[in-house]
């Protein structure tokens, strides 16, 4: 029979794996969904300045939520690792 800690390692690291694959693809169609915006709000000359850089800097506050979010759920699992330790 299984170690139970062996175990618990192996749930947790596919947990983590999957979590990672999932966060990974989800930032790159935003990457690309920011590109195609771009292109898109760039190329319209009736949209205001203004309206561009708010839209800059949402995608910039996007992008460090999901870093804090990323970092505050591996910083979880490495809890988890310690306490199956």
């Amino acid at each position: 029979m299984m170690d139970m800690k062996k175990m618990n390692q192996q749930m947790i690291d596919l947990y983590k794996t999957t979590y990672d694959n999932s966060y990974n693809s989800m930032m790159m169609l935003q990457e690309q969904m920011e590109r195609l915006g771009a292109m898109y709000w760039g190329q319209m000359v009736s949209l205001p300045e203004e309206v561009k850089k708010d839209m800059a800097e949402w995608t910039k506050s996007y992008k460090k939520n999901c870093a804090e979010f990323k970092k505050a759920v591996d910083d979880g699992f490495q809890k988890m690792e310690s306490l199956s330790a």
